[in-house]
This record gives structure tokens, sequence and C-alpha cells, in this order.
């Protein structure tokens, strides 16, 4: 059973948007910073492990970023706020538009 919450970090003045497993472990992560909530990760666990296996990861975390690498019972000094699905899904959604198009950006001023 997937769940979703967010949990806000003062000190980065940062969002955190979870989907985490029936296990704990984070599916899904955006995290929005500063007061404009500029996304600067929207990183999937399936997608990082799909380009860690292709040789392509250091292409996809300059683009999306990486998920938490615990579980969410192991951490500390985190109050999450429940989310319904549909508010992650519009989080996410444009959380990756931006990176994808910040990443094509970058890769064209690179080429």
């Amino acid at each position: 059973m997937r769940h979703w919450f967010r949990s806000y970090w003062a000190e980065e003045d940062t969002w955190f948007y979870f989907e985490v497993d029936a296990d704990g472990w984070v599916t899904r992560q955006v995290e929005l910073q500063g007061p404009l909530q500029r996304p600067v990760v929207a990183a999937s666990s399936a997608e990082w492990e799909a380009a860690r296996r292709a040789g392509t990861l250091a292409d996809y975390e300059a683009a999306f970023g990486a998920t938490a690498e615990s579980p969410v019972h192991e951490w500390d000094a985190h109050d999450p706020q429940d989310l319904p699905a549909a508010e992650f899904e519009t989080v996410w959604r444009a959380a990756r538009a931006t990176c994808r198009a910040r990443a094509r950006a970058r890769s064209a001023h690179e080429g």
C-alpha cells in the first residue's frame, strides 16, 4: 500500500513530498526549495535503479536528483503531513516538467 506525505525543512526552506511503499521505502520524491518553491528533485527510485543498471545514473541524477536512501521509519526529526494521492500527483507532474525542461536546456547549452 502506498502512502503520501510532505515534510518541511526550515533550515533549507524546502518542502519534501514523498510517496512511500508499504515497507516505508521512498518510491518517488519531490523537493521544492525557497519561497518560489522551485523544484530541485523529482526522482523515482525505479527510474534511478534503471539508470544505475544502464550506466546513465549521472545523467539521471543531474536531471531529477535521487530519492532518500533509507526507509521513513528510520528518519529523525521530521514532521510528516499526510497528503491525498491526487495532491502528490499534481506536485509530481509539475516538478517533473520543470526538471525535464531544465535538463533539456542544460543539454542544449552543452551540445
